[in-house]
């Protein structure tokens, strides 16, 4: 598990050497002061000495988007054609902002990133109306959709907090009044929508195949991520059995997004 360092004052060549321990982050304030993340294969104790400090203090890391991102604080990020900007960051028209919370979703995990794309290239292809987000998280990919130009979007999800920090967010954007939120999985809700997304992990997209392919309306489309590249084909069998037809396969830093198209 990765840890925390600070100290109070840095020396000229501390952030250098930091990197050279393989620091996961580091931040160097105004005052002087210099903080960093450190993974648990460099102890305290070597990076002290590599500094040569002794008023070095030691805490526990916060990771973000379930452990799997290791940063200091939020920071701005683009995917696309959305910036995605920490909710006390001043934003730009057209930005996204995102409370700080445990959610999943800040944009910096590559699933969150091929979501995206695979969003935008579809409301590119065709418009859609609406569209459902399955395990919403922090609603980063329904909001994304909302901007892009769906009039509607609906976000399920199992974790209340979850869903308590996707209201939030999408207060903050301004489009709560078309963001609709529900408690459960894909069963928990009824019809069909021309682009359904989820982003979760392969075992549940597995388990789940015949709930999520019955949201699909007529020729609509299925996103798929979560999924390592090693089971892709697993995911993948799991959803042409049942009639899902696969359109293109998209990857990035050993994570896919698998499209498919309603063969009904």
């Amino acid at each position: 598990m990765p840890y925390r360092i600070d100290i109070p004052q840095a020396r000229v060549h501390s952030f250098d050497r930091l990197v050279e321990l393989g620091a996961l982050d580091a931040e160097i304030s105004s005052d002087g002061a210099i903080a960093a993340l450190l993974p648990d294969s460099v102890s305290p104790e070597e990076v002290a000495r590599a500094l040569g400090v002794d008023d070095l203090s030691v805490s526990p890391a916060i990771g973000r988007d379930e452990g799997s991102i290791w940063i200091l604080s939020p920071r701005p990020v683009r995917v696309g054609r959305i910036r995605i900007v920490p909710a006390g960051v001043n934003a730009e028209p057209g930005d996204m902002r995102l409370i700080d919370a445990g959610a999943f979703g800040t944009g910096l995990h590559p699933t969150t990133a091929l979501c995206l794309d695979a969003i935008d290239d579809a409301v590119r292809i065709a418009p859609l109306d609406t569209m459902l987000d399955v395990g919403t998280g922090s609603g980063v990919l329904a909001l994304a959709a909302l901007m892009f130009g769906v009039p509607a979007v609906t976000g399920i999800d199992t974790d209340d907090e979850a869903l308590r920090v996707a209201a939030e967010n999408a207060r903050l954007n301004g489009l709560e009044s078309r963001m609709q939120l529900r408690r459960g999985g894909p069963d928990s809700v009824t019809g069909t929508w021309p682009l359904v997304v989820a982003n979760i992990l392969a075992a549940p997209l597995i388990e789940m195949a015949p709930a999520l392919a019955q949201r699909v309306s007529h020729h609509g489309e299925l996103v798929l991520s979560g999924i390592p590249s090693s089971v892709e084909q697993d995911v993948d069998r799991a959803y042409r059995r049942l009639g899902m037809q696969r359109v293109r396969v998209t990857s990035r830093a050993g994570w896919v997004a698998l499209v498919l198209r309603a063969s009904w």
